[in-house]
């Protein structure tokens, strides 16, 4: 069974592709761990979207010895898995948090699961609408974040930002990213020691865009610094 998985049943902005993978051979921090972190494009007739705007925002930024490195990802199904394999490749990450848009939550949501299901209630930004496909074929049904979430939370909400563990990713582009990328973390041995996993964001009306590059500043501090999560309760009767 793959690392983190498990079977079920059977079975105004600057123009936001400005920012670039940096090569790995950047000799300002050729030595230093990496950080990915992902934001996506705009969809759904929005002008801009709130994880991309964190993740430029913290692009460069020094986190507890590691260099963050921020990556656009299309809101397009198979084009966004193709974008993140071409950042994970440039930069050899020691850690990878994916960022998505939830626009009705109010807080930041650290995601426990990612579900091997594409299932689009709208259409992509290429128009692709897929129903009940499998993120990888043959693959788990879920896999499980290796973050410590919990610990995430915590530190988020006491740095005086919402913040609260998900149990649903949903299965959309956000939730289709999350599964490949911890079926690539789990399946590929130069991805071995790396550790991943997807927070959502709310929309900027529900939480001042400031508020969310802190909150998200500080859930990469406790990533990096915390190995083992904390054991209390975060769960949800539905």
């Amino acid at each position: 069974m793959h690392r983190g998985a498990f079977f079920i049943g059977r079975r105004g902005h600057r123009d936001p592709r400005t920012i670039t993978p940096r090569p790995a051979t950047d000799a300002m921090n050729a030595t230093e761990p990496r950080i990915l972190l992902t934001g996506f494009e705009p969809f759904g007739g929005d002008s801009a979207n709130p994880s991309w705007e964190i993740a430029r925002a913290l692009d460069g930024w020094g986190c507890e010895g590691h260099r963050v490195h921020a990556a656009l990802l299309p809101c397009v199904f198979g084009d966004a898995l193709r974008r993140l394999d071409e950042a994970l490749a440039a930069h050899r990450p020691a850690l990878v948090v994916c960022l998505g848009l939830a626009g009705g939550r109010t807080e930041i949501s650290v995601e426990r699961v990612a579900i091997n299901v594409d299932d689009a209630r709208i259409p992509d930004n290429s128009g692709r609408q897929p129903v009940d496909t499998a993120v990888e074929p043959g693959g788990p049904a879920a896999y499980f974040s290796t973050l410590p979430i919990k610990a995430i939370a915590r530190d988020v909400r006491a740095a005086g930002i919402a913040a609260g563990v998900s149990n649903t990713a949903g299965t959309f582009v956000c939730n289709h990213v999350f599964y490949a990328l911890m079926h690539r973390l789990a399946t590929r041995p130069g991805l071995a020691h790396a550790r991943g996993g997807f927070v959502h964001v709310p929309d900027t009306p529900a939480m001042p865009l400031a508020d969310q590059v802190a909150g998200i500043r500080q859930a990469l501090r406790t990533a990096v610094l915390t190995r083992h999560d904390l054991r209390e309760t975060a769960g949800r009767e539905h």
